[in-house]
């Protein structure tokens, strides 16, 4: 087995992301030394690359299933899931999502694929200051956490995204199938805490007329 497996393993990193400076701290040797290491790891597929100073076991070498989720967040420190990925976790949506999707608090969209895990996609949005994570929960995967949106918070992620224009209940229900009892349980004080967090008058309309129909 390779040196670098067997160090990664015994500093139980194991079911976690690596970075370079944590690879320079537990491997003895010059910089070349490492280097050939990774090189000879990543070709015997023993080790992933995900993206430029970042690694992970391949999973016949850990001990237990990383999450995608935990994954976006080592990805891009500071997103959190949202839009349908969030919703089909929550079971608000009928079908999984073959892309895990997350907001990113940068200005640039950001594609990445990830051998083993597939697609993962970030999306900037237009978001007031200071409000970034409302509404927005740390999960716990298998002893590692990760940041994802609430219910209505996906929701209104996707209206702010791709620019919808959504009229009601309706709209969600025939769009993306969602049911309606479990729109009916939003709160009337989670849309209200929601009119603060995004700059575009859409979703501020979106959520009027969320709250009129549930108030009905």
């Amino acid at each position: 087995m390779n040196v670098l497996i067997e160090k990664i393993q015994q500093a139980h990193w194991a079911d976690r992301v690596v970075t370079e400076g944590q690879l320079a701290r537990i491997l003895d040797g010059t910089p070349q030394r490492r280097y050939n290491l990774v090189n000879r790891a990543l070709h015997r597929g023993e080790l992933l690359h995900l993206r430029r100073g970042l690694y992970l076991l391949s999973s016949a070498k850990r001990d237990r299933k990383v999450h995608p989720f935990v994954l976006a967040q080592s990805l891009l420190p500071g997103s959190y899931v949202s839009f349908e990925t969030a919703l089909s976790f929550h079971g608000w949506i009928p079908e999984s999502t073959p892309v895990t999707m997350g907001v990113t608090p940068g200005i640039r969209r950001q594609a990445m694929d990830v051998k083993e895990f597939g697609l993962f996609r970030f999306y900037p949005l237009a978001l007031c200051a200071g409000y970034f994570l409302e509404s927005v929960d740390r999960q716990v995967f298998v002893g590692q956490s990760a940041l994802v949106a609430q219910p209505l918070r996906a929701l209104l992620d996707i209206v702010c995204l791709r620019k919808v224009d959504v009229s009601g209940i309706m709209a969600f229900i025939e769009s993306m199938r969602i049911d309606a009892d479990l729109l009916a349980q939003i709160e009337d004080e989670e849309l209200q805490r929601m009119l603060f967090v995004y700059k575009h008058k859409r979703v501020s309309s979106c959520i009027l007329a969320l709250q009129r129909e549930l108030k009905a």
